[in-house]
């Protein structure tokens, strides 16, 4: 799950209260106090802004795969179970009323048959009240639409053992391209699905290829893959209609051409009042009928458009944010702030990385240069080459960076399955160190010593505002640029939502990303990471899934099939040493987090793997 790019714009706004009514444009609700001013901070116990980071691409369920998409997602949608407080194994009903087990006989003996009870009573946003029908049509309809680079593998492996609704219809026809499926197997494709995932009386039924055991992790809160939307609302907004025959209509749309691309319909505790995307601004306030009951805080902002740290940090002191995002290079500005809380070294389950791109869409595109190897630009397989990303992972000064600039917080990575899940691989395994000679070394091997006379000119792109990934990227491109007169290194900051299409596009040299996990398993970092169909993989180009194809996708298709956890352990042990032998990205580092809000935010827990900063509706705001 997922990468975050943090953004504002300031107005000088004193009362919080106040500052609604110019962002939104909205009269004030009757039950909105008038702000008060504690200490010359302002305070409204009924309204909770957020200064985020990177606004999200969209909020369709079926198509968002970041951070920012998702954690405005999990305000608005729910899930069939959800996580128990304090647990990545333990679950607790949520739309649904039990969490299948085998000892309940909601899960078959044979580990491929689960059933969920569905909740009576819960209302949409609309008013619409929750049905079976409405659960089944939510995997139904995001399995169908299955974006390329969206998150639906995590659900169509275990229900059809494939990582594709393509793959599947094209195994159906016995083809090998989608494009030469028929329509008797579109028919087909269609069927296999609607019989995965049936209505039972009050029970929706998934009917797996075989036993998965992180199924019912892909299934919890805090994956927007897996929210339950409202059937007949979707089909009166230009959704699928429900029809086996019709998928491929709705099936891997551009992300604006998605029903669901900028609206939202869910039963979560607050609903969408409008994203104003020109300003990077939700809106949203609490669901009244919500099943759990209302929140406690009527309205939510969360407000993407301040770049600027030295911005956010005045406004949470004057009281005009309740939280913001701080990289973790600012923090010490905010220790000992009166009236703030500083939680560091928070355990969050995720990594950062720069993707090589191995094969780069090269045509009209201003990040290759020349597109030669000439010393103006790279030619498209630059980084296909195993000695240029040797010499990249060598280049980085990863002890400097982590005692500088993340300030202790992360740690040099093993390979792509990060040190949470330590116990699925050897901590006595070699890791990339800064070491310029052997850079050198192998920078003069590459393209057979072309490199090495005729030099290179790359472009590094960063999200922007995460600053914390520009430093890294000016640090690699001080190691590569002191190797060699010759290398150039050019660092470019791009906003998050133009970066994701550039991505997808193939059009970037490397991407620094980062990336939260979905569910804690090695194999949701092994196979977006090192899969040839997985997200990391997807975008670079034939070579780039040849490469992984031959590398590592036998050897994590072995890993989620084996019940062993002993052979599991060596096979994700052997995957972590080849991530670093093959190197398909720059390993950066293992990261904690952190979180700053007022004094008064009250009810915050921390989880390591959900897509939200916050969830509001834990929170309360009070000054006792």
């Amino acid at each position: 799950m997922k990468s975050k790019v943090w953004l504002w714009v300031i107005l000088a706004i004193v009362v919080v209260g106040a500052a609604v009514l110019i962002w939104t444009g909205q009269k004030p609700a009757k039950e909105v106090e008038v702000a008060k001013t504690v200490d010359g901070a302002s305070f409204n116990p009924n309204l909770f802004v957020y200064v985020g980071a990177g606004d999200a691409e969209t909020l369709d369920p079926s198509r968002a795969y970041d951070t920012a998409s998702s954690e405005i997602m999990f305000q608005y949608y729910e899930n069939l179970i959800a996580y128990k407080e304090g647990s990545l194994e333990e679950f607790v009903p949520m739309l649904a009323t039990e969490v299948p087990s085998v000892e309940n006989g909601l899960i078959s003996a044979d580990g491929k048959r689960y059933s969920f009870p569905i909740r009576k009573g819960v209302k949409f946003h609309n008013g619409a009240e929750l049905t079976p029908e409405d659960v089944e049509y939510s995997f139904e309809r995001n399995i169908f639409a299955d974006p390329v680079g969206g998150p639906m593998w995590m659900l169509i492996e275990p229900l059809f053992g494939k990582a594709s609704i393509e793959d599947l219809a094209c195994e159906i026809a016995g083809v090998d391209s989608f494009d030469q499926v028929d329509e008797a197997a579109l028919l087909k494709t269609a069927r296999r699905v609607m019989d995965a995932i049936e209505v039972d009386g009050d029970k929706v039924v998934f009917n797996l290829n075989t036993a998965y055991p992180p199924f019912l992790s892909i299934l919890a809160r805090n994956s927007s893959w897996s929210s339950i939307i409202n059937k007949k609302w979707m089909i009166e907004n230009g959704a699928w209609d429900g029809k086996a025959e019709t998928w491929t209509q709705w099936h891997n749309l551009d992300t604006e051409k998605q029903v669901l691309f900028e609206k939202a319909m869910g039963t979560g505790p607050y609903k969408q009042v409008e994203w104003d995307r020109s300003n990077s601004r939700h809106t949203m306030e609490a669901h009244a009928d919500y099943w759990q009951g209302p929140a406690a805080i009527k309205t939510v902002i969360v407000n993407n458009g301040v770049t600027e740290f030295n911005t956010r940090k005045l406004m949470l002191q004057k009281g005009e944010a309740d939280a913001i995002y701080v990289p973790v290079e600012n923090s010490p500005q905010i220790e000992g702030m009166e009236g703030v809380t500083l939680i560091r070294n928070l355990p969050r389950l995720n990594n950062v990385c720069a993707i090589f791109n191995q094969e780069i869409n090269a045509v009209d595109n201003e990040f290759v240069g020349s597109g030669k190897l000439d010393g103006n630009g790279i030619p498209a397989d630059f980084f296909s080459d195993l000695n240029i990303r040797k010499a990249f992972c060598y280049a980085f000064d990863y002890d400097s960076f982590i005692k500088e600039v993340v300030l202790g917080e992360a740690s040099v990575p093993y390979g792509v399955i990060p040190q949470g899940l330590s116990d699925f691989f050897d901590t006595n395994s070699p890791r990339y160190n800064y070491d310029l000679k052997k850079a050198e070394e192998y920078f003069k091997k590459a393209f057979n010593g072309e490199v090495w006379e005729k030099g290179f000119k790359v472009t590094l792109v960063w999200n922007i505002p995460n600053t914390t990934r520009k430093t890294a990227c000016e640090i690699l491109e001080h190691g590569i640029e002191a190797i060699n007169p010759k290398f150039q290194v050019e660092v470019q900051g791009m906003e998050w939502a133009t970066m994701l299409p550039r991505r997808r596009e193939g059009r970037l040299p490397m991407v620094f990303i980062g990336w939260l996990a979905d569910y804690a398993d090695p194999h949701n970092f092994v196979y977006p990471y090192l899969h040839s169909k997985g997200d990391f993989m997807s975008f670079t180009g034939d070579k780039g899934r040849a490469f992984a194809a031959a590398q590592f996708d036998a050897l994590i298709n072995a890993g989620i099939n084996e019940t062993d956890q002993k052979k599991r352990i060596q096979i994700y042990t052997e995957l972590q040493k080849k991530s670093l032998d093959q190197a398909p990205h720059l390993m950066l580092y293992d990261a904690y987090d952190r979180r700053v809000h007022r004094d008064w935010v009250k009810g915050f827990v921390f989880d390591p793997i959900c897509p939200a900063q916050y969830d509001f509706y834990a929170l309360s705001k009070s000054l006792d």
